[in-house]
């Protein structure tokens, strides 16, 4: 057994798999961090497992994991089961890194493109010899919602709807209507963008706002909410392999 550790802002989730397969999945706290890793541990009789952290984590922290089993930081020079043409790779995000091993590993051969809907959308293509050749980031629905209140002098702080409104028939109405519409047309209009080019495009639909989302999508997408987690698996059978 080995685990997977993804390690945002606030929350942790983690992902115990036998092999290719995920058995069991978990989130807490950030400042639960040490105290339930050993548990998973224990519990599942783990000793090896990947690390992947968009915050800061402090050097104490990584050496309290490492008590626990036996870990590969996720970093820029993690070796990774495609080949990353990003001109500037130091710079790419470890989640990105993660989303584009799940491609390049789960459509072995296929274009794939990845839309992780979170704090920021962002599109990631991997084309079907297995190589990431980059994609777009973009504002995600709660930062919009808070930029349209922080940066206007009176408009309200909305939290997004599950549904979108018919017609903005007033002004919460109408930044729901302009927000949600908004953020669909852009998916909506990447998805023809990358379509035109690969006929056979397969798009993978994650992250946070992935519910929503696929449920007003038009095009044909798969959700699946482990992706990246699958995409840290990979790397992890990938550089045990090695």
């Amino acid at each position: 057994m080995h685990i997977v550790i993804d390690i945002g802002n606030t929350q942790i989730k983690t992902g115990i798999f036998d092999g290719d397969e995920l058995i069991h999945r978990e989130s807490f706290p950030s400042t639960a961090l040490n105290d339930s890793l050993k548990k998973l541990c224990l519990k599942y009789e783990v000793d090896k497992g990947i690390l992947s952290h968009v915050s800061r984590l402090e050097s104490k922290e990584i050496q309290g994991i490492s008590n626990h089993l036996e870990v590969i930081l996720l970093d820029k020079n993690t070796k990774v089961p495609f080949e990353n043409l990003y001109s500037t790779p130091e710079t790419l995000g470890v989640d990105r890194i993660a989303l584009a091993a799940a491609a390049a590993t789960k459509y072995k051969g296929k274009p794939v493109l990845v839309i992780d809907a979170g704090t920021c959308i962002t599109f990631d293509y991997v084309n079907g010899n297995q190589q990431y050749e980059g994609g777009s980031i973009s504002p995600g629905i709660t930062m919009r919602y808070k930029a349209v209140h922080s940066f206007t002098a009176n408009l309200p702080l909305l939290t997004p709807e599950n549904e979108i409104p018919a017609l903005g028939n007033s002004t919460s109405n109408a930044i729901n209507k302009g927000i949600l519409s908004g953020v669909i047309y852009e998916i909506e209009g990447v998805i023809a963008e990358y379509r035109s080019k690969n006929a056979n495009l397969t798009v993978v639909l994650t992250g946070g706002d992935a519910n929503f989302l696929s449920n007003n999508i038009k095009s044909t997408i798969f959700a699946t909410p482990n992706f990246l987690l699958d995409g840290l698996n990979s790397i992890l059978i990938h550089n045990l392999a090695e």
